[in-house]
Parts: C-alpha cells; structure tokens; sequence
C-alpha cells in the first residue's frame, strides 16, 4: 500500500465554496478512496495563511519534517496556487521532495513531479501563480491607499479610542486615562517613570487590560497624533509581497496624513505643549546618552520621592582635581520652582547628591556584613560562574550550527535559481533580485556566525584564570566593575538622609546615614 499524504490551503483571500477548508479535505478524502493501493496517512491542512510564504505555515512545515522522516510516499494536492504561489519555494520543496523518492501530484493540473517533463510544466504553473499573486497584492495595496485617503481606519482599537467599521469612537472611560497621562506630563512636568509608576500605584490598567505601565508606554501615547484628532496611515509598509515581511515607512512610500480626521480627546494647545516637552527632554536626555551602563550605579541608584533614577554628574576644581557625584534626574531637570494651578510645588525636592566614592564605600559595607564562609563562597561563585559559562558555550554552539544551516540553505537556493534561471523559467531581471537578497541575507548570517565565534573563543580564555578572579573580588582585591553591577540590585536615597542598599537575589536590607564626608551604617535587616 502506498501511504498518501494530502495537502491543502485556504487562503483568506479566496474562500470561496469550491477552495473552501472542509471542501478541500472531503476531495482529498474521496480522491484517495477511488484507488484501492492508496492508503491516508493524513491530511496537512493550513487556514487563512498566505500561499506565498512558507515560513507561518504550520502544517506545511509538519508535512515536510515528515517527509523527511519517510512516513509517505505520495503528497496529493488540488492545485500549484495551494501548494505555493512563490516559484522558488515551489521547485525547491518538490526538488527535495523527489530526492526523497517522494511524487507530488497536482490534481487540477495534471502534473506529477516524477515525470520528465513535470518540472517545466510545474515552473509555468508556479509562475502564474505568483504573478496572480503579486498582482492581487498591488490592487489590495492600491485599494488600501485609496480608502485611507478617504479616511478609513486601518488599525485596532487603542487606549481612549474604539475602532468600528473604519472609524475611531472615543472610549469615555479610557479617554480620561489619556487626558490624565498628557496633564500629568505637559501641565505637571512629571516624567514618563514617575507617571507610569503612579498609573501602576493607582491600579489604572492598559488598553489590553496590564497593570503594568513602563515609560516607554507612556511615551507611545505622548507622541501618539491620534489624541489630538489627526491620522497618520502608511507606517509601515510590506516592501515583498512574498515574505510579507513588515518594516518602518522611512519615507519609502508616501504617508497618508489626515488633519482633523475625528474627534480629539486633547485639545491641540495642550497637544503642542507635550510635543515641545518632549522634544525638549530627548535633547537633555542625548547629553548624557550611552551612559546608561557606562557606570557601577547608572540606573541603580532611585530617589525615594519620585522614584526617578540618579544620574552621574562630574566636578572639576580649579587644582585639576575632580569627582563623580550622582542627583535625581527630575530634580536637575525640573527643580521644584514651578507651580502647578492650585499654586503648589511640583518637581522633586529630595535635596541630595551622592558621591560617588561613598556610594561605593556603602557598598563594600553591605558585602563585608554579610556572614559568609570565604573558601566556600569562592567555590559557589566559581561553579556557579563555569555553568553559565558552559550553558553559554552550549547555546553558542548550537547558534552557530543554526546559522551555518541557514548559510548553506541560502546557497542552495541561489542554487535553484540559476537553476530556473538556465532553464528560462525565470527572467534575468528576477533572478538578480534574487540573487542580491540572498547575497544580502548570506553576509549578514556570515557577519553573525563571526560574531558568535569571537564570543565563544572570548568565554574560553575567560574560563581559564576564573577561580583566581573570584579569589580576588572576595578579598577584596580586584577593581571589577562588572562584579559590583552585578551584585547591587538598587539604593534607594531618601530626603531624611538615609540611604537604603539592597544586594541582588538577597533579603538583606541595609541602612546607611548620610554624614559630611563619611557612611555610617545604622542597620542590617531581612525582609
């Protein structure tokens, strides 16, 4: 008996009763039946998904693994367009499919992929099927700028707003979320992180139902020009209509831009205001860019009154000497001296800057309070150090076999190609964008298998002197600065002059007094 396999795709472009899901497998049922030395093995069956790509194509994908593995002999399909409206993708599945002993027969169109001729009559077929294909595509896309240019919605709904039939309907409820974000930043100059914490303090939930809200969320909906009553479409864009591959509209295609398009939830004036803030912040923000991680404390050290991160700062005498200190973002950005409508403080006035030596000296204190055994803590970081590093090896090795895979699949592709190519089933001018996409994907695969190898040959060396580190950072002796990142979680400086330190993956909570010149510690204490 041979084992029959069958293959078929309902595309959400054609659901039509004759390509319809059910009817398609009840064919393949009865096809199968009508010849008394095939047995199913079973039918693969994708939904709603694209033919011009196999990469979200579940049952596809399966059908292949199992190809491979030897489970049938025969695929039975109803037509080349189900089977797959990418050419390339098409010769080179039933290539590898007819290596594998494997016939691949297309109902309708009388071809079977073990005769002579079928390759030439397959390439035809496939070739029409992804001309339709790319055709269908430029008059959706065409379609679609049209009705954005009438004002059609292409979108889902979003935090104050309900997309309906096209349209964007204030949601009244969220709608005051979103005045409340815009007021908070434009009218209270409070920032993204201290907002987001206090919406997360309030229980305020996300359009999607979050509690929790990160700055760069709020950012989202500061720059957002929906709020205001505009729309902006085309901001992104499908460059392929094979891969459907989306990227960011850098001005590729032409914006579709609608001023007044519905109604607003801010007014423009307040509007204007957050943008200029905005504005005004990212430049502040671009002084100090790249330092986010440059030092031990950069994003470790919070104020304990509007939770915004301290920033480093420098100071230099007139000797030439100079020292690092650190102070609440939002009270250098934003002071205390403005006044809000009911003629109260806004801002932070939390007061205090932190040197950095002191900084660092509390955090020695903490560590040296910790009752630890030294040979046996020494030990424990070294294991555990060497199993990461060794769990690290293990995935960079298998990311290198990954990307060597893909290199050797692009080549064989650039293969099959010239193949059609030579063969005059594709154009010249097909395959030289063919051949530079897949010269394009090569050397970026190529540039990370380097990468990943440099990597590997960095964590080796690093292996070899570990224990004698470790020695070092315990006693004290070793300037890592990448131990002491690690081992702070946070310090918290509060306006009454203390300092709060908490070490990672530790209960220990430690209290430091802020003196002239000096840390005195006051308590240790578990939580």
């Amino acid at each position: 008996m041979v084992q029959v396999a069958a293959y078929c795709r309902v595309s959400t472009d054609r659901e039509d009763q004759a390509n319809s899901f059910v009817s398609q497998q009840q064919y393949f049922k009865e096809y199968i039946e009508r010849c008394p030395s095939w047995n199913l093995y079973k039918i693969y069956a994708d939904e709603g998904i694209t033919g011009t790509s196999t990469k979200n194509r579940t049952a596809f994908n399966q059908m292949m693994e199992d190809a491979r593995q030897g489970c049938f002999q025969l695929i039975l399909t109803k037509e080349v367009s189900r089977f797959s409206r990418n050419i390339l993708d098409t010769i080179s599945y039933t290539r590898e499919l007819k290596a594998l002993g494997i016939a691949v027969v297309f109902a309708n169109d009388n071809i079977n992929t073990l005769e002579p001729d079928a390759e030439l009559r397959l390439s035809i077929m496939a070739s029409l099927a992804q001309e339709e294909s790319r055709r269908t595509s430029s008059r959706v896309k065409w379609g679609q700028s049209r009705r954005m240019e009438q004002g059609v919605v292409f979108g889902r709904s979003l935090l104050g707003y309900d997309v309906k039939g096209g349209d964007l309907i204030v949601n009244p409820k969220e709608a005051e979320l979103v005045k409340l974000i815009f007021s908070k930043y434009g009218l209270e100059k409070k920032g993204t992180t201290v907002i987001a914490r206090e919406l997360r303090e309030a229980g305020y939930r996300t359009h999607r139902g979050n509690v929790r809200w990160s700055p760069s969320h709020i950012v989202k909906i500061l720059k957002n020009e929906k709020y205001v009553g505009d729309l902006v479409q085309k901001k992104t864009f499908t460059p392929d209509y094979l891969n459907h591959a989306k990227k960011t509209n850098h001005g590729e295609e032409k914006l579709v831009v609608l001023v007044n398009h519905h109604e607003p939830i801010v007014d423009r004036e307040l509007w204007e205001l957050v943008q200029t803030e905005l504005k005004k912040r990212s430049r502040s923000e671009k002084k100090t860019a790249g330092h986010s991680n440059r030092y031990i404390f950069s994003g470790k050290i919070k104020c304990g009154q509007c939770g915004a991160s301290f920033v480093s700062r420098k100071k230099t005498y007139r000797s030439g000497t100079s020292y690092r200190y650190w102070s609440c973002y939002t009270a250098i950005s934003e002071g205390i001296r403005r006044l809000d409508a009911n003629g109260c403080k806004v801002g932070c006035d939390v007061g205090k800057t932190l040197r950095e030596e002191l900084a660092m000296e509390m955090l020695r204190q903490s560590l040296s309070a910790l009752q630890l055994d030294r040979e046996e803590l020494i030990q424990k970081i070294t294991g555990l150090v060497l199993e990461v590093l060794e769990a690290g090896r293990t995935d960079q090795q298998a990311s290198q076999r990954s990307l060597e895979h893909d290199i050797h699949l692009l080549c064989q592709k650039k293969a099959d190609a010239l193949d059609a190519f030579f063969s005059k089933q594709i154009s010249k001018e097909d395959l030289d964008l063919v051949i530079a996409r897949y010269g394009q994907e090569t050397e970026f695969l190529r540039k990370k298998l380097t990468a990943t190898q440099a990597e590997q040959d960095k964590s080796a060396c690093g292996a070899a002197s570990l224990c004698e580190q470790v020695t070092m950072i315990v006693d004290g002796r070793s300037g890592s600065e990448v131990f002491w990142k690690n081992i702070l979680d946070h310090m918290i400086v509060h306006k009454n002059k203390t300092v709060e330190v908490r070490l990672q993956a530790l209960p220990h909570r430690f209290q430091f007094t802020l003196e002239p010149a000096s840390a005195k510690s006051l308590c240790e204490s578990t939580s």
